[in-house]
């Protein structure tokens, strides 16, 4: 194990992250609100230990492996939601405990949109902004970014990128080289975030809410700088842009690149996993918006469409975003809509979730061991866009399914065993597993109410649903520091 070079990238990485201190200290001095010195602070403090990692190991060069790249992965994303917490702790309204901030830089990093924050509109904005800034950043995942200054380091960002990308299709690179294809993400990545303040804008929004939105629209956050999320406007051209934006950001990213290089939006209408989110998306919303209309949820078939499909296009990307409080909406509609959060976004976009790929997979499987039931003798391949899935991917998605559910099960055994009821527990452990954000029971308005023991297990819950399970697991499996 090359414990020097993930040493050096660690530093390396905890020394940059001191900038994103940066930006909120102009919102502070912008608007005057008093958290300058505490960015400041914060800043300074992460440059320090930054160098003070980084130096004694400035000079090893030592090539990266694999095992390296989830070391480097795990480590980082601990590191930085642990120091990403320190604006929080130094704020002296409201007082945060230091497992309440970093619940809060856990949930925006992994892009869940939890909150533990009971009145986000008293907040100074800096701390609004620069919450909505870590959601963006941990959007498209900050390993990603340091992939594409990694050839300052003299180390190969490969091993990296596998370990950090969502979904089973990791080993598609959309340019040559390792460095071109994160820049490349970036460089979607910002240009819709762009589109998307200015479509906020545009609805109505002031331009410190549209940025924040924004961010965590496009990240599939969930955060917001006011307590009632979107439905503080109740404006529906305002949710008709969150709408479009989150479906678009749960879109594999790679497919917005090949489109804007190809000038042409002919890679969209032939890509198989997204026929099937479409499809998906569409569907739950007609089932839920008649539902809310038959139950007499809401008066008009019209107000119901409107509540029904901003919640489910929400709950499937795992956005997170509320324009009605869905978790007192009346029969199965709260469950589904927290189930459905497992299906997730594409591979490869900003969406949390299993993954419409792996679901695929997963039926298409099982339809395959039906079938080799009547004949047990023929050779059936599982197709994906006509292509034939090796039985390694099948296999990997499998074994991703069942530590996906077994961690779901395990971590909501422990959440009831700190005293929750069944409800708030499975539904606070599969919105935060799934990186979706609000649940049901107590969590419904926020988590504030929890307990210490049950934030930890939380927080817990959205890095393995952020990192996917397998990185992180494989770290506590002895051959993984076995040379």
């Amino acid at each position: 194990m090359g414990f020097s070079a993930v040493q050096r990238v660690i530093g390396f990485l905890l020394a940059g992250s001191s900038l994103m201190m940066l930006p909120p200290v102009l919102v502070s001095l912008f608007y005057t609100d008093g958290t300058a010195g505490l960015f400041l602070v914060s800043a300074a403090s992460l440059l320090a230990l930054g160098l003070l990692i980084y130096f004694p190991v400035r000079n090893a060069h030592q090539e990266l492996r694999l095992r390296d790249g989830f070391l480097i992965v795990v480590s980082a994303w601990l590191v930085l939601v642990l120091v990403g917490a320190l604006p929080f702790v130094l704020l002296s309204s409201p007082d945060l405990s230091y497992v309440d901030a970093v619940f809060e830089s856990m949930s925006g990093l992994t892009t869940t949109g939890a909150t533990i924050v009971t009145d986000i509109d008293a907040l100074p904005r800096a701390v609004l902004y620069y919450r909505q800034q870590l959601q963006w950043l941990g959007g498209m995942g900050i390993i990603v970014l340091a992939v594409a200054v990694l050839p300052m380091l003299r180390i190969g960002g490969m091993q990296l990128y596998r370990a950090e990308t969502p979904g089973p299709m990791k080993d598609a690179k959309l340019t040559p080289r390792i460095t071109e294809t994160a820049k490349a993400l970036w460089l979607i990545y910002v240009g819709i975030t762009i589109t998307c303040i200015f479509a906020y804008w545009l609805a109505g929004m002031k331009l410190f809410d549209a940025f924040g939105h924004a961010f965590s629209t496009v990240a599939i956050g969930g955060f917001s700088t006011h307590n009632d999320s979107l439905a503080y406007w109740n404006n529906p051209t305002v949710e008709i842009v969150a709408i479009v934006f989150m479906a678009i950001a749960g879109i594999n990213f790679a497919l917005h690149f090949t489109a804007w290089r190809r000038a042409s939006a002919q890679p969209y209408f032939l890509d198989p996993e997204l026929k099937v989110y479409a499809s998906l998306l569409l569907g739950f919303a007609i089932l839920v918006s008649f539902a809310l209309y038959l139950t007499g949820t809401y008066e008009t078939l019209a107000l119901s469409f409107r509540y029904g499909i901003f919640q489910v296009v929400s709950a499937m990307t795992t956005t997170g975003f509320t324009t009605a409080p869905f978790y007192t909406w009346p029969g199965f509609l709260p469950v589904m809509l927290i189930l459905i959060a497992f299906i997730g976004g594409c591979a490869g976009s900003t969406a949390g979730g299993m993954k419409v790929i792996r679901v695929i997979l997963l039926y298409r499987q099982s339809v395959r061991e039906i079938q080799r039931l009547i004949h047990p003798h023929a050779i059936i391949p599982v197709k994906i866009g006509g292509q034939k899935t090796s039985d390694t991917v099948i296999s990997a998605v499998w074994g991703f399914f069942f530590l996906y559910i077994a961690s779901f099960a395990v971590m909501t055994i422990l959440l009831t065993a700190t005293g929750l009821d069944s409800e708030t527990a499975y539904s606070a452990v599969a919105a935060c597993i799934t990186n979706l954000g609000p649940a049901l029971g107590k969590v419904g308005p926020n988590y504030a109410g929890l307990s210490d023991p049950a934030k930890i297990i939380l927080s817990i819950a959205m890095l393995m649903g952020r990192l996917e399970i397998y990185t992180l697991l494989v770290l506590l499996t002895p051959a993984f520091w076995r040379d």
